[in-house]
């Protein structure tokens, strides 16, 4: 799967323009310079060792921004690429809202039990409420991160790392915790999430701990540092989605590492060496990830001790994991979800969406997997 990198600096459009236009090709079609790229892993015959069936199908626009869906108590929020906002049941599939179209998005769609929130590719946050927009807010920054909503607040990373309160029923301003700019960002979903009262986010290489009613940080703990001798080389940058169990987090840096942070103290716990653009999937024993040439791995919670890796789905371009039952869920970028053993990897079944790419990764949601294609499908499946 290809990643964009966005330069701060006009000189750098083309690069970002191209790759920009590699980014829904599967990994191995041709780079726009002609080159063969190599072919994925043969797809192994599917053992059907699970039932898992389709529960229901929803159609909507194509997706080609950084989508991330959003589980709100028995529904999930899912927008597509015209800006259009559903609601769905996620146990029958059934909308519950729709928002009429608010333009292309820069990133995907964060809420909770009554609210949702979008950032424009215009820069522009909107608050809906039961589909309806409640207010606006003009950002001064780029966002490729989903908002998040907790506490009567709307929290927006934006693609310089920066962050910004603002309150959720009015969109007044509350405070901007503001990151010195990086040579290149990544355009994809950052970390942002809340552990009790405290707001993590990453920024670079290191997961910051906020106070969410002032903005004032709490701690700063290190994942992964700058390495390499030009910018590419020396990016790192957290990326969603992370594992939380408890006070324990564990997330990604970009191309660099995993780690894990107890998020109590702001301290760390462990990191390793690792080579994926995705984020990660676990549960209180491990923590799984899929690497950039398709190997996906399981790391032992406490430790960071890898547990297995199986390379069946190499250069196939993978989600991040989700946990489904005794297996781990990755899609492709074929539309297929693999469904592999958490005790060691191996295929337990395969289903298969409209052919497009999997566009984000799959979201549980009670007993329902929700799985949405660069197509515009939206898949429910359940365990029989």
């Amino acid at each position: 799967m290809i990643h964009r990198l966005i330069p701060p600096v006009l000189l750098a459009a083309t690069l970002a323009g191209l790759l920009s236009a590699c980014s829904s090709l599967p990994p191995w079609a041709r780079d726009p310079l002609g080159t063969e790229q190599p072919k994925p892993a043969p797809l192994a015959p599917d053992p059907r060792q699970l039932a898992v069936r389709q529960a229901w199908l929803v159609k909507l626009g194509s997706i080609s921004f950084p989508l991330s869906t959003q589980a709100a108590g028995t529904s999930v929020l899912v927008a597509d690429g015209d800006g259009t906002v559903v609601r769905l049941d996620a146990a029958t599939g059934a909308i519950q809202w729709r928002s009429k179209p608010l333009g292309p998005l820069s990133a995907g769609v964060g809420g909770d039990a009554q609210s949702a929130a979008v950032v424009t590719a215009e820069n522009e946050l909107v608050m809906l409420g039961q589909g309806q927009p409640v207010w606006r807010q003009k950002l001064s920054h780029q966002v490729y991160t989903a908002p998040f909503v907790a506490g009567g607040r709307v929290f927006v990373l934006g693609a310089d790392r920066s962050v910004t309160a603002f309150d959720a029923q009015n969109g007044l301003r509350l405070w901007t915790q503001q990151r010195p700019g990086e040579a290149l960002t990544l355009r994809q979903a950052g970390v942002i999430l809340a552990v009790g009262n405290t707001l993590l986010a990453g920024q670079g290489g290191r997961l910051a701990g906020f106070n969410p009613d002032t903005g004032a940080l709490r701690w700063d703990a290190s994942v992964a540092t700058s390495r390499g001798t030009n910018d590419v080389e020396r990016l790192v940058d957290l990326v969603g989605r992370v594992s939380r169990v408890g006070d324990s987090v564990c997330v990604r840096a970009f191309q660099s590492a995993v780690g894990c942070v107890d998020a109590s103290r702001g301290t760390p716990v462990w990191t390793r060496a690792a080579d994926g653009a995705e984020g990660l999937g676990g549960d209180e024993r491990q923590i799984f990830g899929a690497e950039s040439d398709g190997r996906v791995i399981a790391w032992r919670r406490s430790d960071g001790e890898r547990q297995w890796s199986v390379d069946t789905l190499r250069l196939r371009g993978l989600t991040a994991p989700v946990l489904l039952g005794r297996s781990v869920a990755v899609g492709d970028a074929t539309g297929y979800l693999h469904l592999l053993s958490r005790d060691n990897g191996s295929l337990l079944a395969r289903l298969s969406t409209d052919g497009s790419a999997v566009a984000a990764t799959p979201t549980l949601v009670g007993n329902t997997l929700v799985v949405v294609t660069r197509s515009g499908g939206v898949f429910g499946f359940t365990p029989e």
